[in-house]
């Protein structure tokens, strides 16, 4: 899919202009200014316009500004939009755009590219700016939960909140954080930590909480805020400027929570002595290999992936962040892992907003925080098509519904018998039954709510399913732009699905015509000049006097794998042989040799001897089938290409209004 989606926005700029090279090109012009709507057309494709605007916006898209003023760029770009829309006049005429496998795939790439108009961007910029702007402060907290499910019942909540209250006011009293925190929170890491957190920043926590965070002052607590776990009540220990990012590495010496004394003894004398070694030279990289027991970073010299504020345990981020300079090497620091030495290797500060928004985007837009630009572009669809509820109507439902629905077996017959709207948007309406339905399809085994809760909550995301769902209806006569790319998609993946199979599976599984046409051709892909040489390697003198000795033995005349074997009956080191065709650059110890037949003088590498035996020189001649398969199979494509092109020119009239094109700067 990912291929498909590349090659359907950009299909036509992969055909090269060669495909086309002495391919006849005649074809109709025109000067008459018909035009759709206003904008007139440039071409026409047996029978089917083609207007100025969509060429041009294909085309301004994948050109840079130096060609788009140059009137030849312009007319060849044109030659490639006709093959382009040639092919696709193609598959249409086959029924490829009616097959349910297209229609899916299609939907697919059309969904994605509605979201972006699906949102409030002015919404989301700010969402992102705010972002930022935390990252550039990092927050130490700690934090008591009262656990709290999103739709549990009003009672239930409401004693949540009230303990959560509870909680506060014994902080307010004095009562030590971590004391409280280990007794009643329903964080089960609390039972440890106290509730501390460390150190995070934006994007690290989920938003309500990371919200109440960033806005309460530091040493101060926060009232409980909501989020999908519960109540939290916040403490704001510390509040300081975000390090950046650390690229670091470590040598650890394993010590587990809960270690044997002498176990314990045992680690803290082997990080002693490594951390010996490294005042007294060693290389920290050597010594991270030889002896740490972090293996994945041992392979590595010790180093570790770059990390920022949250990403390591706190004793670790402490210490790392804290060493002044690249190559410093912090003092023997211990974690609930074990010892560590730390050295960096080099750190970078908060990057700028410009090359930190698309991560801080993909990040937002895959948080709860998103939700804000999605309410606000709800609102906007309400506001623009006149948007009309009747509440009462909703409420009739309600009270047809019970709790068979929690095991999924709801009778919906009696509700689905009402008719009245619920709701309207622009000229459409959407009834009781309409809710009905969707309803039904939404009855599952889940924990038990209060069916007005329930229901209520269940129309909330009916009614924004078919507020986008109206709204995406209206995207392409709303936006040129969305219409346009939508097109290009339908057309690419129309494209790609023919000329796999015209050109590419072709050329693949049509043996006979890759034959023929290597036959035809065979002349372009030739072979310079080789040799048939053996390059044997001796490990000493002695082994490389026995092997001339055997080479020379006319008597008996051992093939390479024979004398292989019989140079190496006590060691397996003592000859290896490498035989083949090789072409000038391709084997050095060939080269040095020289070309001629015969055996040659002994060459030296350390201790090795190598010898190099040639059997013969082979003229220029051309390749087999197999040995240039690759590069024949894609000139068989071109031809496949080349002929496909001109069958389609011939059989489909092409007319281009020739003033017009020339017009286009």
């Amino acid at each position: 899919m990912g291929l498909k989606k590349q090659l359907a926005q950009t299909m036509f700029l992969r055909f090269s202009m060669t495909l086309m090279a002495g391919c006849s090109l005649i074809f109709g012009s025109s000067t008459a200014q018909n035009s759709i709507g206003g904008d007139p057309e440039l071409l026409n494709i047996a029978g089917k316009p083609i207007t100025k605007s969509e060429f041009m916006t294909v085309y301004m898209k994948n050109n840079t500004k130096a060609q788009a003023t140059d009137p030849k760029s312009v007319e060849d770009y044109m030659e490639l939009f006709i093959n382009f829309k040639l092919k696709v006049k193609a598959a249409e005429d086959l029924g490829m755009d009616t097959i349910s496998t297209f229609k899916n795939e299609l939907e697919g790439y059309r969904k994605q590219l509605a979201q972006p108009y699906l949102v409030d961007n002015e919404v989301t910029d700010q969402l992102l700016k705010e972002a930022y702007e935390r990252m550039k402060t990092d927050i130490h907290a700690s934090h008591i939960l009262i656990k709290c499910e999103p739709n549990a019942l009003p009672k239930d909540s409401l004693a949540a909140y009230n303990k959560a209250i509870d909680a506060r006011k014994r902080l307010l009293k004095g009562e030590p954080f971590a004391k409280v925190a280990k007794a009643i929170s329903d964080d089960p890491s609390a039972k440890e930590n106290g509730g501390d957190l460390g150190f995070f920043s934006s994007l690290q926590m989920v938003y309500p909480f990371e919200s109440a965070a960033y806005n309460t002052e530091q040493g101060k607590i926060s009232m409980p805020v909501r989020t999908r776990f519960g109540y939290h009540v916040i403490q704001v220990l510390e509040k300081r400027k975000n390090p950046g990012t650390m690229v670091a590495a470590h040598i650890m010496v394993k010590c587990a929570q809960g270690a044997s004394s002498e176990d314990s003894l045992k680690s803290r004398k082997k990080i002693d002595e490594i951390m010996g070694k490294l005042k007294a030279g060693e290389k920290f990289a050597e010594l991270a290999r030889q002896f740490s027991d972090d293996k994945g970073s041992a392979k590595r010299g010790g180093e570790l992936p770059a990390f920022g504020t949250g990403r390591m345990v706190p004793e670790f981020e402490k210490a790392a962040f804290a060493l002044p300079a690249d190559s410093a090497v912090s003092e023997i620091i211990k974690t609930q892992y074990g010892w560590h030495i730390i050295k960096r290797i080099s750190r970078k500060e908060l990057a700028a907003y410009d090359e930190m928004k698309a991560e801080i985007k993909s990040k937002v837009t895959k948080d709860s925080r998103s939700q804000k630009s999605k309410d606000s572009k709800l609102a906007a669809i309400k506001k623009d098509y006149g948007f009309k509820e009747t509440l009462p109507a909703r409420d009739e439902i309600t009270a047809l519904v019970d709790t068979t629905f929690f095991e999924g077996k709801w009778q919906s017959e009696k509700a689905r018998a009402l008719k009245k709207n619920l709701f309207s948007i622009g000229e459409k309406n959407y009834t009781q039954s309409d809710f009905v339905k969707f309803l039904e399809t939404r009855q599952t085994k889940r924990p038990k709510i209060d069916i007005t809760q329930l229901v209520r909550d269940q129309y909330s995301i009916f009614l924004n399913e078919s507020l986008l769902s109206y709204e995406e209806s209206k995207l392409a006569s709303k936006y040129p732009d969305y219409k346009a790319l939508l097109q290009e998609y339908r057309d690419g993946i129309l494209l790609f699905d023919l000329t796999d199979k015209n050109v590419w599976s072709k050329a693949v599984k049509d043996t006979v015509g890759l034959k023929a046409f290597y036959e035809a051709n065979k002349n372009k892909y030739m072979w310079d000049s080789r040799v048939q040489a053996s390059i044997y390697k001796c490990s000493d003198e002695k082994v490389a006097a026995d092997v001339r000795k055997k080479l020379s033995d006319k008597k008996k005349s051992l093939t390479d794998e024979e004398l292989r074997k019989e140079i190496n009956k006590d060691s397996q080191l003592a000859l290896e042989i490498e035989s083949g065709k090789f072409l000038k650059g391709e084997n050095e110890w060939v080269d040095k040799n020289g070309w001629k037949p015969g055996i040659g003088s002994n060459l030296q590498k350390e201790k090795q001897i190598i010898i190099v035996k040639v059997d013969k020189v082979i003229n220029p001649e051309p390749k087999s089938l197999q040995e240039a398969k690759g590069a024949i199979t894609a000139d068989y494509q071109s031809q496949l290409e080349k002929d496909w092109i001109s069958e389609l020119r011939t059989r489909y009239p092409v007319v281009v209004n020739r003033e017009l094109l020339k017009s286009i700067k």
